[in-house]
């Protein structure tokens, strides 16, 4: 029975602990949280016995396995360096971090301590993506040519304002499809060779980018363009080109679902291919049951399609590239370095 301490209190961490709670291998040992009433009604509604105001206090329990760090990404990796100081396998929400300055003392913590970490980018761990690569890896779209993506969501009202905007909260679902597809289809140096430009719109309650487009060109000749905001709307869209066909999601990638999920795959030519992959999870709970197989395993990282930590580091500096080629273009101060 793998035992989890959970850090943070919001709705994610709900969503987490939902699916800790479903597994049967799995269970809570104990929650952290700043604020006491959200902190014992999140353990009452959960179950848990132990809850610590404190994220020392949890990282120091000894009946704790594993930790999920829910915090806002800004906080990632102090809590994600704490926990490795502490021994502790660790499973953190995306995005990895919010610069690259704080992403890289985190990897040198992890793997400094040798300790199991995954980021919390729970769609690749639905076997809707084991598919997607099977099909990339068959030959049936030919050579890659181009990838799209985008997704919307009007949450602008709910986000954390030093969580630096859309890029990292909502553009890192496309950006690390695009990174996998890339590294699926062309290999595993294919995705660091590239060139960018990016245009963003600035939200005027934060001054973080709200609205976000990426075009990328990878010195294989693959073009893609990625597009992501919190302003508006609530869409997604993601589709794949190859010399021979195409592929794209009918339902949403980023959120697969217990049941069924669906593509379509068009050789050019004929008519469209519907492809349903069935689950018994959603993403958290595949996720979840991931985490506990690798522990089980006695394995440091999880395997293709979840990112490794090295994966993670190359979606981040995309992430990252991205943003500042977004600021410049809109003309706007980073309000975080400028404070």
């Amino acid at each position: 029975m793998l035992r989890w301490g959970i850090l943070g209190t919001s709705f994610i961490s709900d969503t987490m602990a939902e699916a800790i709670g479903a597994s049967d291998g799995s269970r809570i040992e104990a929650v952290a949280g700043r604020d006491a009433q959200r902190r014992s009604d999140f353990a009452a509604r959960h179950g848990i016995a132990k809850h610590y105001s404190g994220y020392d206090a949890l990282l120091d329990d000894p009946a704790i396995d594993v930790v999920y760090v829910g915090l806002p990404n800004n906080m990632h990796h102090e809590a994600v360096i704490r926990a490795a100081e502490k021994g502790k396998a660790v499973l953190s929400e995306k995005s990895l971090t919010t610069t690259m300055a704080d992403a890289e003392p985190l990897a040198q913590a992890v793997r400094a301590r040798d300790i199991f970490f995954l980021e919390g980018l729970m769609y690749l761990c639905h076997p809707l993506m084991a598919k997607a690569g099977e099909i990339l890896q068959s030959g049936r779209l030919g050579a890659i040519r181009s990838v799209s993506g985008l997704y919307a969501a009007d949450i602008w009202k709910f986000v954390n304002p030093l969580g630096r905007g859309t890029i990292f909260n909502l553009g890192c679902y496309p950006a690390s499809l695009l990174h996998y597809v890339i590294q699926t289809a062309c290999g595993p140096d294919a995705f660091s060779a590239r060139a960018t430009s990016a245009f963003g719109n600035v939200s005027p309650h934060d001054g973080n980018i709200c609205d976000a487009s990426l075009s990328v060109r990878f010195d294989n000749g693959v073009l893609a363009t990625l597009q992501s905001t919190d302003s508006f709307g609530m869409s997604f869209a993601f589709s794949i080109h190859g010399e021979r066909g195409s592929l794209r999601f009918l339902t949403n990638p980023w959120l697969p679902v217990a049941g069924q999920n669906r593509m379509e795959l068009c050789e050019y030519g004929h008519p469209p291919e519907e492809i349903v992959v069935h689950s018994d999870h959603d993403a958290f709970g595949h996720q979840v049951r991931l985490v506990e197989s690798c522990l089980k395993a006695g394995v440091t990282e999880a395997s293709r399609p979840a990112p490794s930590l090295s994966d993670s580091l190359e979606i981040m500096s995309l992430l990252s590239t991205w943003d500042e080629q977004a600021r410049m273009s809109a003309g706007a101060s980073d309000p975080q370095r400028a404070s």
